[in-house]
């Protein structure tokens, strides 16, 4: 089977009502963000679900909304979080 885009996942499930469900890879990916910056994201109250094995999956539709909650335009949020990881490294 050959590997689907994001797009075409979010395609074929749409008729169910489901969304596929990202890695921490592919939100990063995603997002352009850093491994450091999902993690802070994750602590902050950022949707997920344990899947078995312990292994984290976000739902792409629920972070957006999160962070559009965090702030209108979601940018902010990510700005926010990475100023608060450079003040306590200082």
């Amino acid at each position: 089977m050959a590997t689907q885009t994001l797009a075409e996942r979010i395609e074929i499930l749409a008729p169910t009502g489901l969304t596929p469900m990202l890695t921490t890879d592919q939100l990063r990916a995603y997002f352009g963000i850093s491994p450091w910056t999902v993690n802070e994201w994750r602590k902050a109250g950022c949707p997920m679900e344990r899947i078995p094995g312990g292994r984290r999956r976000f739902n792409l539709a629920a972070v957006k909304a999160w962070l559009a909650e965090q702030d209108e335009d979601g940018a902010q949020a990510r700005a926010d979080v990475a100023r608060k990881g450079v003040a306590a490294r200082a």
